[in-house]
């Protein structure tokens, strides 16, 4: 592959075990969009040194922060305020995603939901549409013409809902199967299976979905799972003579490696055993959960030596509150200090980029500055406020730094974004 150009900063990528830092350090970009080659700028190829750069100094040049798990539809309802979950799907979700059977409108919405990312330095997403196919349609297409990497579907939702809403299991499993056919592994474009959760689908449409995961190698399953108590007694009601919430999906085939479920928050010990004996993940979406109310995620009942379960970090728009991944690591650092954890900068950057990557099963492609994966770079600028200028000469440690960003920084502190190599958002300098 033929080299295009250089991004220069300070270099911060992680490894499994540790992390790999260059005060002064480059990114050499291919013309396909892949990393040829990172490390210290003093060390660059004679060839590669002479290529066009684009210089950060002090900035942080890191891998682009990955977000699995996301509704599209929500873009716009984030602060929507109810009193719990239920009522806020209700109250504003469900009225809002009705809109997306229209395609214009969701053109409109993917080409800002994209922006917005872009904005937060967010290069690649999970996310939920809506139940209508068009959604889905649209979704792949926005981000197939940035060659961003994408994993989506048609949400598969037959009750408790408006009926606007409403498919029905046969209808929504030939759907997703039709979308799966056309784009899983189309580009960077993946298919995710997605039932919305146990209380939107009847058993009939939970069944074909897993029968649609054992099916298909390499997709995904996406849902939701324990995030609010009053969402856990309409499962009990619905399943009565399901022994918890993790069996009425385990039953049907749903439980496995390629299953990612969000929240999380109420998990039994029963649950949590079985969760890591499937090797299923979950997702820990921390400003939604206490923006709804639903719970505070308890880091070390799921990560137990004895039965680890695979945690990753995620917005949850709309129902979180920002797009930010910096924010959001924020929010999940006090979550997990309120129940006794005191988790580090480099723990939480590390789960935003390759923990996230290794969740989807994208190790060798995103979450990392090593030759061979997909150019997808955020630029951090650590002063990029007054507040933060203020703050970063008190830093001693690359952990101080990080950990002023996480905290006082937001979508202000992304100097720049790339996708696949290309620029897709530019900060103020």
């Amino acid at each position: 592959m033929t080299a295009e150009r250089i991004i220069c900063g300070r270099l911060l990528s992680f490894r499994d075990g540790g992390h790999i830092f260059h005060e002064k350090g480059a990114v050499v970009i291919s013309r396909q969009g892949r990393i040829l080659w990172s490390g210290a700028r003093s060390a660059l190829l004679h060839e590669h040194a002479r290529l066009a750069a684009d210089d950060y100094g002090t900035c942080l040049v890191i891998p682009g922060f990955i977000d699995p798990h996301i509704h599209f539809p929500q873009y716009r309802i984030l602060a929507a305020p109810a009193g719990d979950l239920m009522e806020w799907l209700a109250r504003f979700t469900f009225p809002e995603e009705a809109r997306y059977g229209e395609k214009s409108h969701a053109e409109a919405a993917a080409a800002v939901f994209l922006q917005r990312l872009f904005a937060a330095g967010t290069t690649a997403i999970l996310a939920f549409s809506s139940v209508h196919k068009l959604c889905a349609e649209v979704l792949f297409s926005a981000a197939e013409a940035h060659r961003m990497a994408l994993i989506t579907g048609k949400t598969m939702m037959d009750r408790n809902a408006i009926p606007a809403l409403h498919d029905d299991p046969e209808t929504s499993a030939r759907e997703s199967e039709e979308l799966l056919n056309k784009w899983h592994g189309r580009g960077r474009a993946r298919y995710a299976i997605s039932p919305r959760f146990a209380v939107t689908s009847s058993e009939a449409q939970l069944k074909l979905a897993g029968e649609l995961l054992r099916a298909h190698s390499g997709v995904l399953l996406q849902t939701h799972l324990s995030e609010s108590q009053l969402e856990i007694d309409t499962v009990r009601e619905l399943y009565p003579d399901a022994a918890d919430y993790t069996a009425v999906y385990e039953r049907v085939g749903l439980l496995g490696e390629h299953s990612l479920f969000a929240h999380g928050i109420h998990l039994s010990e029963s649950e949590c055993r079985r969760l890591h004996e499937t090797g299923s993940k979950i997702l820990h979406c921390p400003t939604s959960n206490t923006f709804l109310g639903s719970g505070l995620f308890d880091m070390s009942h799921l990560q137990a030596v004895a039965r680890p379960v695979a945690v990753g970090l995620a917005t949850d728009i709309g129902g979180g509150t920002s797009y930010s991944m910096l924010t959001t690591m924020a929010e999940a650092y006090k979550v997990a200090l309120l129940r006794g954890i005191r988790l580090s900068a480099l723990q939480l950057f590390d789960m935003a980029t390759r923990g996230n990557a290794a969740l989807l099963g994208l190790s060798n492609e995103i979450g990392t500055l090593e030759p061979g994966a997909y150019a997808d770079v955020t630029v951090l600028d650590p002063e990029a406020t007054p507040v933060l200028a203020s703050r970063q000469p008190l830093s001693r440690s690359l952990e101080d730094i990080l950990f002023a960003l996480m905290m006082l920084g937001d979508e202000r502190a992304v100097r720049a974004t790339y996708v696949a190599g290309t620029r897709v958002h530019h900060g103020g300098m």
